[in-house]
């Protein structure tokens, strides 16, 4: 009897193109317009049904003003995620930033300690 092996389709990783777009408040037309691509483009990247190259995703982290890295690992519409907290501060007022950072450098210096 021949052994029956199953052939699942693999997925695609889950990045963040929409939701960076979300996060901007660009709808895909307006991205597409922006980076010099097609609607239907922009729609297929972010369904995972077109891949992207480093060029591409560089355009869409400048068009989207964030780095190529946030998009492929980071959901800004995530509020409770610490780079969403770290984007919320620095919008408010950039001496916020330095306020988290002399906050965390606190808590990391108490890790380990009964005090």
């Amino acid at each position: 009897m021949e052994k029956v092996v199953p052939n699942f389709k693999k997925e695609r990783p889950s990045y963040f193109f929409k939701e960076w777009r979300k996060h901007r408040r660009l709808t895909q037309e307006e991205l597409a317009s922006r980076i010099g691509v097609s609607a239907s483009s922009v729609s297929q990247l972010e369904n995972g049904k077109q891949g992207f190259t480093d060029s591409t995703l560089e355009a869409y982290a400048w068009a989207l003003s964030c780095n190529p890295g946030d998009l492929l690992m980071r959901n800004p519409l995530e509020e409770n995620e610490m780079w969403s907290i770290w984007d919320q501060a620095s919008k408010a007022d950039p001496a916020k930033q330095k306020q988290l950072i002399d906050f965390a450098r606190y808590v990391l210096s108490r890790t380990g300690t009964d005090g």
